[in-house]
């Protein structure tokens, strides 16, 4: 049986904001190499609004927002496609970025886009459809292009993005197949244009938390990987149940938070994989795509990632990784609020649970703040193209399984699919 105590949360890695903070570092590795402060690394520092300490040092201290780059100096970003991610969750979370701003909506519903744009400061001029898409090209203050569309429309736009010379952020899965992924990195190199793939759980910190954790051995040697993410899909005629617009079911969807997540947490690449999946005859939504998948993937060092994934089932996420000396687990997980990290390890002969207490953030704030970092700097995105192509050799590999009933070996990159540091996470 688990005891739940309040165990000092060094023993298993820093709690607090400003403990986290100090343990993982700013945005740009040359300048952390320095020693420089995180204050002074912003180059928004001046911006900073503090307010006096009320509670006593007994509390944690408060910390109000920001700083935030003034109006004139944030990255502009076009979104492309008015649906639930975007009005939802990507243009409010401009309210919490440091250094982003929406400027231009891309919609084939003028009406809704003029909607938004008032809302959001938008000027009408600065809204075009899809067959004006190279309009942006134009426009005032489009740095970035924001790529918000099905998944089988993610090629052609960011291809079209590449050629216009701006820099994009597409949303995962990257594409339908490897050779969309492959087409769309070498536009935006041709163009010398950045790509970032929107992974956003990379960038949110209870799961850089989790990452830092296993790399440090706090859960002792990485054994397995298991978890779940599943939904129940009701409107037959939705997109995501589509094969030409979704490339498939509940895998590329859903199931690709637990196969990045096993590759992100694990530092590993899986070398085979085997899958089964379910596609009902009788159920009019999975004509065309999966309903259910399941994989066992196998990782160098005897380390296995067992993951399932559905568009029939009630909402269930949870993600745990097992190791020698204890088990790290986040139930929920995947989810865009609301994910809770614990750990449970022997301590004075007992098992011993500890649930580190982290501040949420609002992940797409996090990537397209990142996503502005690195236009600004002129670095690599920390999950580019490579990221998204990887992850599609091995959807594809998965879907071969379950077509022979064999296991599929998995080629792993030439090398490090990701940047060289992770993005900030101060606010």
């Amino acid at each position: 049986m688990v005891e739940s105590e309040n165990v000092a949360a060094h023993e298993v890695i820093g709690t607090s904001r400003r403990d986290f903070l100090r343990r993982t570092g700013g945005a740009v590795a040359a300048v952390t190499a320095l020693g420089t402060s995180a204050a002074q690394e912003k180059p928004n520092a001046a911006n900073e609004v503090q307010l006096s300490q009320i509670h006593a040092s007994s509390e944690a201290p408060e910390k109000a927002p920001g700083p935030f780059l003034p109006a004139n100096k944030r990255v502009g970003f076009a979104i492309v496609g008015l649906g639930r991610l975007s009005i939802n969750q990507i243009l409010p979370a401009f309210a919490k970025s440091e250094s982003c701003k929406p400027v231009a909506l891309v919609s084939g519903d003028r009406a809704k886009a003029l909607k938004l744009a008032a809302q959001y400061g938008i000027a009408d001029s600065n809204i075009t459809d899809y067959a004006g898409f190279e309009k942006l090209k134009e426009m005032p203050g489009v740095d970035v292009i924001f790529i918000v569309l099905p998944n089988g429309m993610h090629r052609e736009f960011v291809v079209r993005s590449a050629k216009m010379g701006k820099h994009i952020l597409c949303e995962k899965p990257m594409a339908n197949s490897v050779a969309e992924c492959e087409e769309m990195i070498a536009a935006c190199k041709a163009a010398n244009v950045k790509l970032m793939i929107a992974y956003r759980q990379q960038y949110e910190p209870i799961n850089r938390t989790l990452e830092k954790a296993v790399r440090e051995g706090k859960i002792g040697t990485l054994r397995s990987i298991v978890a779940s993410n599943s939904q129940d899909q009701g409107d037959p005629t939705q997109w995501r149940l589509n094969k030409k617009l979704a490339g498939g079911g509940a895998m590329p969807d859903v199931g690709i938070y637990c196969l990045n997540a096993a590759r992100f947490l694990s530092g590993m690449e899986p070398v085979e994989v085997f899958a089964t999946i379910v596609q009902p005859k009788d159920d009019p939504r999975f004509r065309e795509v999966e309903a259910r998948c399941e994989v066992i993937a196998r990782f160098p060092n005897d380390v296995t990632a067992t993951f399932t994934t559905a568009y029939d089932t009630h909402r269930s996420t949870f993600l745990r990784l097992e190791g020698s000396d204890g088990f790290a687990e986040m139930d929920p997980a995947f989810g865009y609020h609301g994910a809770k990290l614990r750990f449970v390890k022997l301590m004075d002969g007992k098992d011993t649970e500890m649930a580190p207490s982290i501040e949420e953030e609002d992940q797409f704030a996090l990537e397209m703040d990142h996503m502005a970092s690195c236009v600004t700097n002129n670095q690599q995105p920390h999950t580019a193209g490579e990221e998204g192509l990887q992850d599609q050799r091995i959807i594809e590999a998965i879907y071969r399984s379950a077509a022979t009933g064999r296991s599929v070996k998995v080629v792993p990159p030439a090398g490090s699919t990701r940047g060289p540091a992770l993005p900030p996470v101060e606010r």
